[in-house]
């Protein structure tokens, strides 16, 4: 692990410290930016994307009608466009393409499927819009990890056209939290552990809510017939397993999909883009996959 990187492990602990003890440090939404760098050459505007708050990450010289529909981590219950802004401002300068960033409404107060309708409002808004569903790939991390994919089964119910693929980071898609990394890994990852994360999970699926409910639990769900899946996630992470199973549950339903594990790295990491090889490295990784798939050439 670099030096750099190593700033996501201290987050972590830092979290830790503040969900035990609440005046220990600022929220995760409030500090989790602060681990990327300000990407350059990059212009923000906020709108809105029928009905909710968006915004727009526009690279300069970027493929103006290629969009990467973005979705904030944060187990739903944190994160925001704004905390998230600059990560997926480096995927979009990197992919030469826009990004837009999805405000979607956090648990407790608003509950399962609340997430997932606000995250699908955002893409028939773009379809509205006149972009082509083969023009759009959705990603997110952790939750919107999660979400890239529970946003393809609702379209696919609605009858809408689905996008051209995917790119979750370590993505949260089994709200049980059964994986066997949870167990292996509980030594490395200073922050997730499976009691906190079905916690997490309680809060988001609300009083009754079904952990194996399909468009919660993507584990649970017929993948057939979606786009290709690129999926990448950290080697010491307690959620290493949801990104193997997902893998694994995509290919037997014969959906092309790439796993990356990326040794000694925890959840989010790309979260310091700009910063730390590693999480630079995964970026251009996300990026040189991409572009075929929208159509465009390789990578710079």
């Amino acid at each position: 692990m670099s030096r750099e990187s190593d700033a996501v492990r201290r987050h972590w602990i830092a979290q830790r410290r503040a969900m035990v003890d609440p005046g220990a440090g600022p929220p995760a939404d409030e500090s989790w930016g602060d681990l990327t760098a300000e990407p350059r050459e990059v212009d923000y505007v906020e709108i809105d994307a029928g009905g909710r708050p968006a915004m727009w990450a526009i690279p300069k010289r970027s493929a103006p009608d290629r969009v990467l529909l973005c979705l904030h981590g944060g187990g739903f219950i944190s994160g925001s466009i704004y905390s998230h802004r600059k990560l997926f401002a480096h995927l979009a300068k990197a992919a030469g393409v826009r990004a837009l960033i999805v405000e979607y409404r956090l648990a407790p107060k608003h509950v399962h499927p609340a997430q997932v309708e606000d995250a699908v409002t955002a893409y028939r808004w773009l379809l509205e819009q006149g972009t082509a569903a083969e023009h759009v790939v959705l990603t997110g991390d952790s939750a919107g990890g999660g979400l890239s994919i529970s946003v393809q089964l609702r379209a696919r119910e609605l009858g809408l056209p689905l996008p051209a693929a995917a790119m979750p980071f370590s993505p949260w898609v089994d709200m049980a939290a059964t994986g066997g990394s949870y167990k292996s890994n509980r030594d490395r990852d200073p922050f997730f552990l499976a009691e906190s994360v079905r916690q997490f999970a309680g809060m988001f699926l609300g009083p009754g809510g079904d952990a194996r409910d399909p468009l919660a639990s993507p584990l649970h769900a017929d993948l057939a017939g979606l786009g290709p899946v690129y999926i990448q996630v950290g080697g010491d992470e307690t959620l290493l397993d949801d990104a193997r199973r997902l893998c694994a549950h995509a290919q037997r339903a014969g959906v092309e999909v790439r796993l990356d594990v990326f040794p000694g790295m925890l959840h989010t990491f790309q979260m310091a883009a700009g910063r730390a090889p590693e999480a630079d490295d995964a970026i251009r990784r996300m990026a040189g996959w991409v572009r075929p798939r929208l159509g465009l050439g390789e990578a710079s």
